[in-house]
């Protein structure tokens, strides 16, 4: 069975900002973690465009505030 939008988006930014992959969840935020800064939002951006072959528009950036914004974001964008 495929991984889910989700899980591969949670191990993804637990990748990205160095988080063991239990501590991300849908409400894991810049608010929760220190190191997401806007440096590593954008990184989480350039990840998300190669792991899942979606353009994240510039306008959207600043929309996705949490991992759960990322993964209704990516859904909506791969039509699911």
């Amino acid at each position: 069975m495929a991984e889910s939008t989700e899980a591969r988006v949670r191990r993804m930014v637990a990748d990205v900002l160095n988080l063991p992959p239990a501590q991300v969840t849908r409400e894991t935020s810049p608010q929760t973690v220190p190191d997401w800064d806007s440096v590593q939002h954008l990184n989480l951006v350039l990840a998300v465009e190669q792991e899942f072959g979606v353009s994240v528009e510039p306008e959207q950036i600043d929309k996705l505030r949490s991992v759960g914004d990322i993964v209704d974001a990516v859904e909506k964008m791969k039509g699911q």
